[in-house]
C-alpha cells in the first residue's frame, strides 16, 4: 500500500476525532454556530479519511504500472481441435491452469490511470489481470460454439475499478480502461504477458 496515503489517511483521521469533539463539546456549552461548524468540518475529514482508506484496501490487488512490466507467463498446450491448456504463473509465483475452447487465447486488465498531482500521494498508474478466456477466430463459431472464461483477478473486498468507473473518484482519477490482447493457442508455446502504459500486450518466449 502507498505509504504516503496511508499516513494522509490517518491524519484525516485524527483531525477528524478531532473537529467533532470540539465540535460536541461547543455543542454542549450552547455554542451552536461554532459547534456546527466544528463538526462539519469533522465529518468531512472522517470521510476523506474513509476514502483514503478505501483507496488504499482497494489497491491491494493492483500492481504499480512503470514503463512495462511483466504480469504473467503463460504457456499454452493443444488439446484437441479448437481446444487447448492455458498454464498461467503470475509474479507471486501463484499458479492457474485452464482449459479452454477456441482458436486463441484472451486476457484482459483493469488499468486505472491518476492525475498527477495525485501521484504525490504514492498513487500511480495501476493495473489487475481480470479474466482469462478462448477466443474463436470465426464471428460465426463465436455465436454458435461453447465459451469459456475464467476469473484471474482475487475477490476483493473493494472494487476500486467499479467505483472509479461511477465516477466517485472523479478528481482522483484521470482514466480507467481495460485492455485486452489475443494469440494463437493452437500449437505449444510460450508467451509473456507485458502491460505497459498503452495497454496489454503478449510476447512469445523464444528458447
Amino acid at each position: 500500500m502507498p505509504t504516503r496515503l496511508l499516513i494522509a489517511g490517518l491524519c484525516l483521521l485524527v483531525l477528524g476525532v478531532v473537529f467533532c469533539r470540539a465540535g460536541v463539546t461547543a455543542l454542549r456549552t450552547r455554542r451552536w454556530g461554532g459547534g456546527a461548524v466544528r463538526s462539519l468540518v469533522g465529518l468531512l475529514l472522517l470521510a476523506l479519511a474513509g476514502l483514503a482508506a478505501a483507496i488504499a484496501v482497494g489497491l491491494r490487488e493492483y500492481r504499480s504500472l512503470t514503463l512495462e512490466v511483466l504480469a504473467a507467463t503463460v504457456t499454452t498446450e493443444p488439446l484437441g481441435p479448437q481446444r487447448f491448456r492455458a498454464m498461467i504463473v503470475l509474479p507471486d509465483k501463484r499458479l492457474a491452469m485452464y482449459d479452454l475452447a477456441g482458436d486463441a487465447l484472451y486476457m484482459d486488465a483493469h488499468i486505472l490511470k491518476w492525475h498527477p498531482w495525485v501521484n504525490l500521494l504514492g498513487l500511480h498508474t495501476s493495473y489487475e489481470l481480470d479474466r482469462v478466456a478462448g477466443r474463436y477466430n470465426a464471428v460465426s463459431d463465436e455465436r454458435s460454439k461453447p465459451h469459456t472464461a475464467y476469473e484471474v483477478a482475487r475477490p476483493a473486498w473493494i472494487d476500486l475499478f467499479w467505483i472509479a468507473r461511477r465516477h466517485v473518484l472523479g478528481p482522483l482519477v484521470d482514466a480507467e480502461y481495460g485492455s485486452a490482447a489475443f494469440v494463437a493457442g493452437t500449437r505449444p508455446a510460450r508467451y509473456e504477458v507485458r502491460v505497459s502504459t498503452t495497454g496489454l500486450l503478449m510476447r512469445p518466449v523464444v528458447p
